[in-house]
């Protein structure tokens, strides 16, 4: 079972997951775990920036940066990712909204 009742912002994190700089690094990661080295190559991003990107996720241990045999490996914790997307309240009213729009218009 997922916890997420962390401390951080919910809202600060939907909005850094759904911004286009970081959810391009995290479907990389999707597949599973990236060495630096094949982001940097894939991404056409020095890996500092890529931290920066990423640093609110990593932070709050939807991404981790771990060290194995001197290189860089970044992860993404997909069990916390998904967590996270089906508790957001705002999908949900985005869905009961769509849903009354299709009913007022039908």
């Amino acid at each position: 079972m997922v916890d997420l009742s962390e401390n951080f912002d919910k809202q600060k994190m939907m909005e850094t997951l759904v911004d286009p700089d970081v959810s391009s690094i995290l479907a990389e990661l999707e597949s599973g775990e990236k060495d630096s080295v094949y982001l940097t190559d894939k991404l056409q991003l020095p890996v500092n920036q890529i931290k920066d990107r990423l640093s609110y996720v990593i932070e709050n241990k939807f991404v981790m940066v771990t060290q194995n045999n001197g290189k860089e490996i970044f992860s993404v914790d997909l069990i916390k990712l998904n967590k996270i997307m089906e508790n957001d309240d705002n999908f949900k009213n985005v869905v009961d909204g769509l849903t009354e729009l299709d009913q007022f218009l039908n």
